[in-house]
Formats: C-alpha cells, sequence, structure tokens
C-alpha cells in the first residue's frame, strides 16, 4: 500500500510539473506530446537502473569512489596550505575545505576536457538523447554537457551551434543548465550534506549524481513544452564536441581550469556570505514586524518550535510546501521542505544544502524527505542563474542576446520543474 501511494503521489507531482509548463507554454498546438512521454519515460528509466540495479549502482558507486579520493586528497592539500583552519567540522570548515574542492575539481574537469574523456562521455549522452527523443545535434550535445560541466562552460561546448540555433533550441540549452549542477560544485555540496562520514559521502554522492544525470531529460521535456520546435528546416543533426578552449597542452588546461575554479569558489563564498547576511537582516526585520503584529508565539506553537517567528523561511515554507506535497513528500515535513525549496529558487542550491544539512543534524525530517529534496534541490534553478546565463552565452553569441533574455524566467521555471520531477521520481522509487 506504502509502495502504491508513492507511486501514485509522485506521478501527481510528475503530471503537476507538465501542466504548469504547459500552461506557460508559447504554442501549445506545437508541443511533441511523443518526446514528452519519450523523455519522461528515459528518465524514470534511468533512475530505476541508476538506483535499483544492483550491477549499475555499483558502477556509479565506484565512480563516487573515486570522487571520494579527490575530495580526501583535496582536503589533504588544503590541510597542507592552511594547516588547523583547514579541520573538517572546524569554524572555518566550509571556507578552508570545502570551496578547495570547488577549485580541484574544475581542475579536473578542465584536464578531463583536455584529454578528451569528458568530451567522449558527453558524445555518449548526447547520442541516446539524440536517437531517443530525436533532438538537434546542439540540444543533445548541451543537454548532455550540461550534467558534467555546468551552465556556465556548456556553451562552448556548442559554441560552433550558437549564433543559428532557433529559439527551441536556446531554451533547451537555457533549461538544461538551469536543471543540473557542474562537476565543479559537486564535491562542494557532497562535503556539505556528507560531512566526515564515509558513509554518508557514499550515500549522498550517489544521489547527488543520479540526480544530475536524470534531471538532463526532464530539462529537455519542460523545455520543449515551454518553447515547442517551430523551425524544423532551421536545426542540425550533427553531433560534433567541440574542443575549443580545451587549452593547449596538458599544463595549460590545468592552469585554467585551476583559474576558473579560483573564480567559481570565491564567487560561491561571496554568494554565500551576500545571500545569508540578506537573510539574516530581513529576518530580523520580520521578527521585529511579527512581534509588533503578536504572530511570533502563534507561528512558534503552530510549527512546534521548527520556526522562531517571522521570517524568510517561514515565509518561503508557507509559500512552497503545496509543491511539497505534489512532489511526495511527507506531510509532516512539507514546511521545512518548502523552506528549503524557496531558499534554492529565489536565492541558491548552496543555501538550501545548507538548511537541509542542518535540519537533517537535528533529525527533525523523515529519510524519505531527506533523499526527495537532496534531488528537487540539485540543480541550478534560481534567479541569479538567469543573469548568469545571459551574461555568459550572449558573449558567446551576441546575437542571440535578445532570445537569452526573453526566455530567462520561462527557463527558470522549466530547470525548476524538471528538478522537481526528479524528486518526484526518486520519492517514488526510494
Amino acid at each position: 500500500m506504502d509502495l502504491l501511494i508513492s507511486i501514485l503521489r509522485g506521478s501527481l507531482g510528475i503530471v503537476s510539473m507538465l501542466a504548469i509548463c504547459y500552461l506557460f507554454s508559447i504554442s501549445r498546438k506545437s508541443i511533441s506530446w511523443k518526446l514528452v512521454l519519450t523523455g519522461t519515460l528515459l528518465q524514470i528509466f534511468l533512475a530505476i537502473l541508476m538506483i535499483k540495479i544492483p550491477f549499475i549502482r555499483s558502477i556509479f558507486g565506484a565512480v563516487v569512489d573515486g570522487f571520494l579520493v579527490v575530495i580526501s586528497s583535496t582536503i589533504d592539500a588544503a590541510k597542507f596550505l592552511f594547516g588547523d583552519l583547514a579541520t573538517e567540522g572546524g569554524a572555518f570548515g566550509f571556507a578552508f575545505t570545502v570551496l578547495p574542492t570547488v577549485i580541484f575539481f574544475s581542475t579536473l574537469s578542465s584536464v578531463l576536457y583536455y584529454l578528451g574523456v569528458l568530451q567522449k562521455i558527453v558524445y555518449g549522452f548526447a547520442w541516446i538523447m539524440s536517437k531517443t527523443m530525436k533532438l538537434s545535434g546542439s540540444e543533445s550535445l548541451a543537454a548532455a554537457a550540461n550534467v558534467f560541466i555546468g551552465q556556465t562552460e556548456a556553451p562552448l561546448v556548442v559554441k560552433p551551434y550558437l549564433e543559428r540555433m532557433t529559439k527551441s533550441e536556446i531554451m533547451c540549452l537555457m533549461t538544461g543548465g538551469m536543471a543540473t549542477i557542474a562537476g565543479g560544485v559537486f564535491g562542494a555540496y557532497l562535503s556539505v550534506l556528507g560531512g566526515d562520514d564515509s558513509a554518508e559521502l557514499q550515500k549522498f554522492g550517489l544521489h547527488l549524481m543520479t540526480a544530475s544525470i536524470i534531471s538532463a531529460p526532464a530539462a529537455i521535456v519542460t523545455a520543449k513544452i515551454l518553447f515547442p520546435e517551430t523551425e524544423p528546416e532551421k536545426i542540425d543533426q550533427n553531433l560534433n564536441v567541440s574542443r575549443e578552449d580545451a587549452g593547449s597542452n596538458f599544463l595549460d588546461a590545468m592552469a585554467k581550469g585551476t583559474t576558473d575554479g579560483v573564480k567559481l569558489a570565491v564567487n560561491v563564498g561571496a554568494m554565500l556570505l551576500a545571500f545569508m547576511a540578506l537573510i539574516y537582516l530581513s529576518n530580523k526585520f520580520l521578527f521585529w514586524v511579527g512581534d509588533l503584529i503578536s504572530v511570533n508565539d502563534l507561528i512558534t506553537s503552530s510549527s512546534d518550535g521548527t520556526f522562531k517567528g517571522l521570517s524568510m523561511q517561514y515565509i518561503m515554507a508557507f509559500i512552497f510546501a503545496p509543491i511539497a506535497w505534489l512532489v511526495g513528500v511527507e506531510y509532516a515535513d512539507i514546511m521545512i521542505i518548502g523552506q528549503l525549496l524557496g531558499e534554492k529558487t529565489i536565492l541558491n542550491e548552496f543555501v538550501a544544502y545548507f538548511s537541509l544539512n542542518d535540519y537533517k543534524n537535528l533529525g527533525v525530517l523523515s529519510e524519505k524527505s531527506i533523499i526527495i529534496a537532496t534531488y528537487a534541490l540539485c540543480g541550478f534553478a534560481n534567479f541569479g542563474s538567469i543573469g548568469i546565463q545571459i551574461g555568459g552565452i550572449s558573449s558567446l553569441a551576441p546575437g542571440q542576446r535578445q532570445n537569452l533574455t526573453e526566455m530567462g524566467f520561462k527557463a527558470l521555471i522549466g530547470g525548476t520543474a524538471a528538478t522537481l520531477m526528479t524528486g518526484a521520481i526518486a520519492g517514488m522509487i526510494i
């Protein structure tokens, strides 16, 4: 009975996300429902393979083990450089143990790209999506690249195609970037959720990897509902992976990846500082307002102490709780998971994962709710990413700037819907 309820709730979540995208579609009559069905089934199929099939699970588990070795090596290097400041779980733990993983993962990704390893993996995933969902070459490559190298680097893989891509293809590129994560921040998320417990690191590493991979076909589905292809005569079926900006040699690729990693790490740290300060400042004001209108005690008692009064977290929880319920979160946890979904959308996924880890350590969430949240938060779909994509992609293809600005908000909707579909599927299967 519990399994049946989980399947029904997950199905409701998937249908609800597709319905939201349908409401925002620019051409409902042009939607390819065959593509929507194929993409959704591909997402479910990949999820079952990676989560339920022991052989496949063991393969990806081995990949996660490799990532854990990389993280461990990075922490050792951080300790060498920063000494006691890089103590795991210490007062400076995040800045001196988590952010260095961002730098080294960026370096490693750049080296693998130079060696041609990433291109082969990207091509493999792109070929599968091209054949099963009948996508153009650039769409397939962009969707696959977003899984491994993120929304700022993936456009480089399709740079030769960018200027002549159709609006539907651009939407696919943007939505894919919103719905997946970059290899550079994978280790950082893993360190936040897993801490220094090897079993937790293995568990969440597998979940995060699965989430990013299965969100790729979901992003294509939501993008193609929001902005169906209306110019089929203009699409290019070629699957050629660009090696542009791979570096002139091994050391150049390593140096370039390290430099990019430093920029990313500083950017992540600065955004967290700014966003967290904004939340604290807003909460002080809201708590004062709550005292003024005498609602703080009411909020505290009605939430059993989860929320200490009127705050940004409470407002976000109240708004996003229905969505949390739709994707299968247990009723007792919908306010907390709603808060996390709000933080991820309005601020970013780093803030949300920190909050998830805090609640996980407090033991106030069920295991199922934690897993659904891990999947639903795994993506760059937030308001800040709209600006990042417009700036990054338009610098490569100035002629697409107007399309990028027009489609930014819809890409956010599509990316959010895709990650929520992923969370719903996780809730059905796990």
